[in-house]
């Protein structure tokens, strides 16, 4: 960064490794690393970057491959904006840093529907919005009212569903511009209502817990299902589970799942991102589709010399 900055409250950092933002726990330094005090000083940032420095918005880490050599330019934590502002018994205004699951937690001790489903996303409202996330059958984007978004100069927009393009996991809009938050409607509902909804999520979290390998390193589901198929069962029947490359396992417990058992580099993901691919194409003439963002600046990884192993 050549810009001197002035006037920012938040924190700077340089050569931040991104290891240690990411669920994978994996990824090379950041060049600049900012995390905003607040929206007034995000816009400050903005404002006096230099219209070449390149930008990327980072929230939980959750499905996100950060290559070993890293990220050029500035990385903004978007965690510090987690204000959730209620306009009225069912619209919530909430900013892009809250997590998926608070927000899950919160309209459901309201009494409110249709938000349980974030409880299955492991990442924030703006990763959510990106995408058009979902868990258990349903989507963010039907329950958005409006989004505000901001632009690398600091300019802040209102924005409609009806300016996008929406559909399975994918939202195509203005590019430049990045999340805020938005205003999402739920459903008014009674307290016996609430609390069945509530009861059966749980229950939908623990059979998760119990099929996935939630206690370990990893990015969530790799791969969109190629509706109406499931990507896990297709990797499962082309005989991948435990496939592993250096410190990276295709999951024994979940096949939509890559492990870091340890040790792992972006190369050895990107190495069976890539296998599963070219082997799904092979078999079933299907072209998996990452759920994962893989960005940054790839590296040489020692763990590439070696073949990948399968044990059982």
């Amino acid at each position: 960064m050549k810009t001197k900055l002035t006037g920012i409250r938040g924190t700077l950092l340089y050569a931040e490794p991104m290891s240690k933002h990411t669920t994978w726990r994996i990824g090379g330094p950041a060049a600049c690393f900012f995390i905003p005090a607040d929206r007034s000083d995000l816009i400050t940032y903005l404002k006096q970057l230099s219209t070449a420095e390149p930008i990327f918005w980072l929230g939980l880490g959750s499905n996100l491959l950060v290559r070993d050599g890293g990220i050029p330019g500035s990385v903004i934590l978007t965690t510090q904006l987690n204000q959730i502002n209620i306009v009225n018994t069912t619209d919530w205004f909430i900013e892009a840093g809250v997590s998926c699951a608070q927000i899950a937690r919160q309209s459901s001790r309201a009494q409110l529907g249709g938000g349980t489903f974030f409880a299955g996303i492991p990442g924030t409202l703006g990763g959510a919005l990106a995408m058009n996330a979902g868990a258990f059958g349903g989507e963010t984007w039907p329950l958005v009212l409006s989004v505000e978004t901001i632009d690398r100069q600091g300019v802040v927009r209102c924005r409609k569903p009806a300016d996008y393009q929406i559909a399975y996991r994918s939202v195509q809009g203005f590019e430049g511009e990045y999340f805020l938050g938005a205003t999402l409607r739920f459903q008014a509902q009674n307290a016996e209502t609430a609390r069945q909804g509530a009861q059966h999520i749980k229950k939908l979290l623990q059979q998760r817990k119990n099929t996935q390998p939630t206690g370990l390193p990893s990015c969530g589901s790799v791969f969109r299902n190629p509706k109406p198929l499931f990507a896990a069962k297709l990797i499962e029947q082309a005989g991948l589970k435990g496939l592993r490359q250096g410190g990276a396992e295709i999951s024994e417990k979940h096949a939509n799942f890559i492990i870091n058992t340890g040790g792992a580099c972006a190369a050895d993901m990107e190495f069976l991102i890539k296998k599963i691919q070219q082997t799904i194409a092979e078999k079933y003439q299907i072209n998996l589709t990452p759920e994962v963002r893989c960005v940054g600046i790839s590296s040489p990884c020692t763990s590439l010399a070696s073949p990948p192993v399968v044990d059982k």
